[in-house]
């Protein structure tokens, strides 16, 4: 299937090692948040405002574009914090800032800095979109809706030729991989309500994801949900459906996931690239499908579904509280030295042990991850078959090694 402009593929960088994953996997353009006014302030280690130069220069150094999320709630408290982080927008030439709050569309536009509309604003109309076309060239569709009603919409875009402020057609962006919330796009009121945590200042304390009683107020019977964590859905995956995602008419295909870690972010991209360009030159097939779900079910998930595109009710909750992924990571170590002649990296092992013939995974801001089988191992200068704590361990590997750099040892997960 051939499309007039191609499809961008945009994927989550929650740290430079998720960054340099997603130029390894061949993103299109990345998303990121700083300070606390982005979704992911209790849940992930934001960047600093110092950080948006690095991202920017990396990025244009990769040929990607880079967006920031400035999605949250804004309290009046928040204007000195957000003009001074759009500033630096700004100055550093982000491309484009990912917002729901009219404040920051208001500041976007003083500042002419490229706006995209967030899916904190649950846009799911034509009206709702050329209303914010004024403003911003790119919209991100409410995750609730069905691939027919995407369909509508894209296919109106064009016959009534809505325009953003660039002057091209505004361009509609879907979510199509990463974590579901039991809220209509993400707006929860839950943690506020009991923690006075807010999810829409990006400070959910995840009470969904949780086991719960249901208690009879009139006869005082209790019963525990049997194996379903009833408020805490399976993750969206669209691998199977993807080719009718893009036949729907969007723009840009959207993967969550700014709290995982680089092999998350790696893996899923990668899957998720090789198909669209499967559905480029017309070799996608089920068979394909399956073997990349088979690979994104190696890192965290909560199961899969194929979301609300196909006009199914919510019904597809998670069995348990946390990852359902086929393998896990163990920490043993991090990275210490690299020798650059002869493409050598050196680490210490902190924890556990490692031998020939382990599968090894590194994530860092230089590699993104590497993940490969150990062939050959020195230990404390030694070629030897096992390394225990306190033991240096260098062996081939091709990118620059630093102490930012962690070392895992990849096995089988197994779930109860």
């Amino acid at each position: 299937m051939k499309r007039e402009k191609p499809i961008e593929l945009l994927a989550p960088a929650g740290s430079f090692d998720s960054l340099q994953a997603a130029i390894n996997a061949g993103a299109d353009s990345v998303y990121f948040g700083v300070e606390q006014l982005n979704m992911r302030t209790r849940s992930s280690k934001s960047f600093d405002i110092d950080d948006i130069k690095t991202i920017s220069s990396i990025c244009k150094a990769n040929n990607m574009k880079a967006y920031i999320t400035l999605n949250t709630v804004m309290y009046e408290y928040d204007m000195q914090l957000l003009k001074t982080i759009l500033k630096e927008v700004k100055k550093q030439g982000i491309d484009a800032v990912i917002a729901a709050d009219f404040a920051v569309i208001e500041y976007c536009n003083q500042l002419g800095i490229p706006l995209h509309i967030s899916t904190q604003a649950n846009v799911s109309n034509i009206e709702s979109v050329e209303f914010f076309s004024k403003f911003a060239d790119v919209i991100v569709l409410a995750r609730e809706l069905t691939l027919k009603q995407v369909e509508y919409i894209c296919n109106e875009i064009k016959r009534k030729e809505i325009k953003g402020p660039s002057g091209g057609l505004v361009k509609i962006e879907l979510f199509v991989h990463g974590a579901l919330c039991m809220a209509v796009s993400g707006k929860c009121y839950l943690s506020l309500h009991t923690q006075n945590a807010s999810a829409n200042r990006g400070a959910c304390i995840q009470n969904c994801r949780r086991p719960y009683i249901v208690k009879d107020a009139e006869s005082g019977e209790e019963l525990m949900i049997d194996n379903e964590y009833i408020m805490s859905p399976k993750d969206l995956c669209t691998i199977d459906i993807l080719d009718q995602v893009i036949a729907s008419g969007v723009d840009v295909l959207k993967i969550e996931g700014r709290t995982k870690g680089a092999e998350y972010v790696q893996v899923v991209t990668q899957c998720y690239k090789q198909a669209v360009e499967s559905i480029n030159d017309g070799t996608f097939c089920p068979e394909k499908a399956a073997a990349w779900k088979t690979e994104m079910e190696k890192v965290y998930n909560r199961g899969f579904w194929e979301g609300y595109y196909l006009g199914r009710k919510l019904g597809e909750w998670t069995p348990q509280p946390g990852s359902a992924a086929t393998e896990k990571k163990i920490y043993i170590g991090k990275g210490t030295k690299y020798y650059p002649k002869i493409n050598v990296g050196e680490f210490i092992i902190e924890s556990g042990s490692l031998k020939v013939g382990d599968t090894l995974m590194v994530t860092g801001p230089h590699c993104g991850m590497v993940k490969e089988t150990i062939e050959t191992l020195w230990v404390n200068g030694t070629k030897d078959n096992e390394a225990i704590k306190g033991d240096k361990v260098t062996f081939p590997f091709h990118t620059r090694v630093t102490s930012k750099d962690k070392l895992y040892k990849i096995t089988a997960a197994h779930h109860a």
